[in-house]
């Protein structure tokens, strides 16, 4: 498979799921399909997965983590700056499964594939080919 459609794959693939999960928490997919449904019960996840956190940095936290996604799923989709967007998104995925698989134990990091995104974001920054990718344009 040719390397260029691979990159394509995994940019609009990782940006893509950045933007669906800040849809889910923002109340935009329907209750059927959605993990938490309203920025409430995200919260009250991110209280659950960072039991270290003090409460008053709970919401914080899911306020940074969600502009990161949002910013991180956006580049990603437009190809800005690949590289180093792929590897914050790598570390920012990876953050989060070690705090579920610390937090409530490894399944739920297996079974969402977080480790394999994570990798994924990695695989990601080490593509140095610049065709498709507004870094190629400016």
């Amino acid at each position: 498979m040719n390397k260029t459609i691979i990159k394509l794959f995994l940019r609009i693939g990782l940006g893509i799921g950045f933007l669906s999960a800040v849809a889910d928490r923002l109340g935009y997919w329907p209750s059927g399909v959605s993990a938490w449904g309203n920025w409430e019960n995200f919260i009250a996840y991110t209280g659950i997965i960072n039991p270290w956190l003090p409460n008053s940095f709970i919401e914080p936290a899911g306020l940074i983590a969600t502009v990161a996604e949002v910013l991180f799923g956006f580049f990603l989709i437009i190809g800005f700056r690949t590289e180093f967007i792929a590897k914050l998104s790598g570390y920012l995925i990876l953050i989060f499964g070690l705090s579920i698989a610390f937090s409530t134990g490894i399944k739920g990091a297996l079974d969402y594939s977080v480790f394999a995104a994570s990798g994924a974001a990695f695989a990601l920054a080490t593509m140095k080919d610049k065709f498709l990718e507004i870094d190629s344009i400016l």
